[in-house]
């Protein structure tokens, strides 16, 4: 089978080509928060999915390299934010900094996560399970709180952030 017009290569050869294929598909952007014995911590992921509807689960990945992994790979309880467009910085600030609280606003849930308000959709988690994959583990969310609002996402494409427009 020809692919055309694409670069063939095989991923285990080359991490770099396999990272910008990996990048061609657009992703919503979220920031999973959790309470720690060093107080709050956020972290900035695009890699989200819903499991199943009954009983309601959701995963996501947390990377081995992170230095914020041993805080959220079996965290009992933590809150996924599917950001909105306007969040741009919200993302890019947890990207850099385990504890970018400052200046936003968020309230401690019943258990004392941060949710940060004005989020397109929010989950809050009880920690089912992770399971080892490659250089990450997945993590599975019983989700025992969610709401959503309106509003256009905040997308990742190509190593950047953007916005997407419904067709009218």
């Amino acid at each position: 089978m020809e692919l055309s017009p694409v670069t063939q290569f095989n991923p285990a050869d080359n991490a770099m080509a396999f990272r910008s294929a990996l990048g061609s598909f657009t992703t919503g952007v979220t920031v999973i928060t959790t309470l720690t014995d060093e107080g709050p911590m956020g972290i900035t992921a695009n890699s989200f999915a819903s499991v199943s509807l009954d009983p309601p689960l959701v995963l996501w990945s947390a990377s081995h390299e992170s230095h914020r992994y041993e805080h959220f790979a079996r965290a009992p309880r933590f809150v996924i934010h599917v950001l909105a467009a306007d969040q741009r910085d919200i993302a890019a600030g947890f990207t850099r900094s385990k504890t970018a609280f400052e200046g936003l606003n968020w309230v401690p849930n019943h258990a004392g996560v941060p949710v940060i308000q004005g989020a397109l959709a929010v989950f809050e988690c009880n920690f089912e399970a992770a399971h080892p994959a490659g250089d990450h583990d997945i993590i599975i969310g019983h989700v025992t709180r969610a709401h959503h609002g309106d509003g256009k996402p905040l997308v990742f494409h190509g190593g950047y952030f953007g916005g997407f427009d419904a067709p009218n």
